[in-house]
């Protein structure tokens, strides 16, 4: 009888509290049984401080059936990439699963995992989870994002991949600072070096979790990753990703139509101002109501949209714009 493959699980963390529930799913999972060890990797800049109410050293967030299988390592601030690879590469283990902190595994996840690397042809670089987000009737903007992932591509929020795969391809890329874009591009390389990437049977729950009324322009710095992935993959990266192709377009012609206006403004250019205006009052009104109209329409949310939508096209077209200068420079130094 063939033994089973081995498996170790990497965390990348800055210690939020819903690392204790990641780790609680764990354990009552049965994974304490299991031969994995569980890497965390301490993402913080400084180890000792958190503002997300989680705990001050991640060994706190433990449950004693794990304490024996967790491994802390520090990455100190440089982002989800580079956290990754700190945490296979200390993996000695035939394959290495991939968990966000924030995600909440089913019970029978260590059975569906162990079922699920245990019929994968030698052409198979990795594994996906499938994940599920709850949302309510009537989700906010926030919420959809969210969901997002449930059809997302390659998404590491559960995501096996063989060591040895991951070894041949060089990891994950260390320039994609943030946790986006950085999965879609090793998936890029993995399957370009020939390896498939298959969807296994076992779930994990990503809740949404509480964010800022500016949370969609936070996300805008995504745009600076899309740059960097234009600049490695080519312009069909979209395509090949599963990538949907965004607003960016809309985003960039509102913004000139604002600067133009202004333009017009400064040149004492009445036509051009009337002209450049209802070009960018329309832009900025379609932006909102695409945002508004699928609800909820509650003052807050109407509130939100509305002034997210203002800013919006000009921060998204700021962080595009900066992301292809990086990239120059970048180029430029090799």
């Amino acid at each position: 009888m063939t033994a089973p493959p081995s498996f170790d699980i990497v965390v990348p963390t800055i210690g939020r509290a819903c690392l204790g529930d990641l780790l609680q799913a764990l354990a009552s999972g049965g994974v304490a049984s299991s031969d994995a060890r569980i890497f965390l990797v301490d993402d913080r800049i400084v180890d000792h401080r958190n503002g997300g109410g989680g705990p001050t050293s991640l060994k706190e967030a433990v449950p004693p059936a794990l304490r024996s299988l967790v491994v802390v390592i520090p990455s100190r601030g440089r982002g989800p990439a580079a956290a990754r690879n700190a945490g296979w590469v200390a993996s000695g283990a035939e394959w290495v699963v991939f968990l966000d902190d924030d995600v909440v595994p089913t019970r029978t996840w260590l059975a569906d995992l162990t079922a699920d690397l245990a019929t994968l042809a030698p052409d198979v670089g990795a594994s996906q989870g499938r994940i599920r987000v709850p949302l309510p009737a009537v989700p906010t903007d926030w919420e959809r994002n969210v969901a997002g992932l449930e059809g997302a591509r390659w998404a590491t929020a559960d995501m096996a991949y063989r060591r040895a795969v991951l070894a041949a391809v060089g990891g994950f890329d260390e320039r994609f600072p943030r946790a986006y874009r950085e999965d879609a591009d090793l998936g890029l390389r993995v399957t370009g070096a020939g390896f498939r990437i298959v969807r296994g049977e076992r779930h994990i729950t990503h809740p949404v979790r509480p964010a800022g009324l500016w949370v969609s322009l936070r996300l805008q710095k995504g745009n600076r990753d899309d740059a960097l992935m234009r600049a490695v993959h080519g312009p069909a990266w979209r395509e090949r990703a599963g990538v949907p192709r965004g607003r960016r377009p809309r985003h960039l012609a509102t913004t000139a139509a604002g600067t133009l206006a202004l333009a017009g403004l400064a040149a004492r250019r009445r036509w051009l101002v009337a002209l450049a205006l209802g070009a960018w009052l329309a832009g900025t009104s379609e932006l909102a109501w695409a945002r508004i109209a699928p609800g909820p329409r509650t003052r807050r949310e109407v509130a939100t949209m509305l002034a997210t939508s203002l800013v919006m096209p000009p921060v998204a077209s700021y962080h595009w714009i900066a992301g292809n200068v990086a990239v120059r420079r970048l180029a430029g130094r090799q």
